[in-house]
């Protein structure tokens, strides 16, 4: 199953074709994503017999955020081996949590203001939380997640590095920095939902790719990690890691510029562009 959002409503898609959930399951559901992931094991029973013809086609500058209003938005840093080596850092033997404020949350397709600094990109899978809970076991952590999609942890390195300690969260929320989509793809979907490829292009130069596989911690068990002490609601984001190949540690150094367009594609699940002013 795929879902994402049109006019803030909460769609099924089937590729070029979507069909309102609330609406079509008589109100059932709510157009409302939080209020329905909560019930994530209904939806996708409802959804594996739903009368698609009532679809409308859409287009992909329609899509919204999967998730528009997560209450809350985890990001996980040096998750990936080599991105922690070109960071300079041992690779942790714990997950490093930090946040992305919620107003950062945006769609698959935009046009992002770039701030003042050093803006950077960092491709992640995210995982979006269906029904969630608190202290989850091992076992049951993926059956937490409602799906995966595709998203950029953007960056503006000189806010990020302000301080000491150095403090991340600031520098990776200003406005349109957590964008994701195009549609979130529950796991039953993949092959292997532990070994996702991905890669990001930054005008024709491709910038970074990984596979989920390479992740120091992966997706169960961050859930776990974080859930032990967080409980988890239901629409809430864990932005998953970033592999190497972001541009602040390049030599020399390449931040975002205007004019320029990111490109991020996810295996299985589609991709978002960025276009910087």
């Amino acid at each position: 199953m795929r879902f994402a959002t049109i006019d803030d409503r909460l769609v099924l898609v089937d590729r070029e074709w979507a069909l309102d959930v609330e609406k079509h399951s008589g109100g059932r559901f709510s157009a409302d994503v939080n209020t329905t992931l909560a019930r994530f094991g209904e939806l996708t029973a409802w959804a594996a017999g739903a009368d698609w013809a009532g679809a409308v086609t859409f287009t992909p500058e329609q899509l919204g955020a999967p998730s528009p209003r997560p209450r809350q938005v985890f990001a996980v840093a040096l998750n990936y081996r080599p991105h922690a080596a070109e960071a300079g850092f041992q690779a942790p033997d714990e997950p490093l949590l930090f946040t992305k404020f919620p107003t950062c949350i945006t769609g698959p397709i935009t046009e992002v203001t770039l701030p003042p600094g050093k803006p950077d990109w960092e491709i992640e899978v995210v995982a979006v939380i269906g029904a969630g809970g608190h202290r989850i076991a091992r076992a049951d952590a993926w059956d937490a997640v409602a799906g995966l999609t595709v998203g950029q942890d953007l960056s503006e390195r000189a806010v990020q590095s302000q301080g000491k300690p150095a403090q991340f969260s600031l520098g990776k929320s200003f406005p349109g920095f957590g964008p994701t989509g195009p549609f979130a793809v529950t796991t039953d979907e993949f092959d292997d939902r532990n070994d996702l490829a991905f890669e990001c292009h930054l005008g024709d130069e491709r910038v970074q790719h990984g596979r989920t596989s390479e992740m120091i911690f992966p997706i169960d068990e961050l859930v776990v990690k974080i859930s032990a002490v967080c409980p988890l609601l239901p629409g809430d984001l864990i932005f998953t890691g970033t592999p190497a190949g972001v541009g602040n540690r390049r030599e020399p150094p390449r931040y975002l510029q205007p004019g320029e367009v990111l490109v991020s594609r996810v295996d299985g699940i589609g991709e978002i562009r960025q276009t910087f002013v």
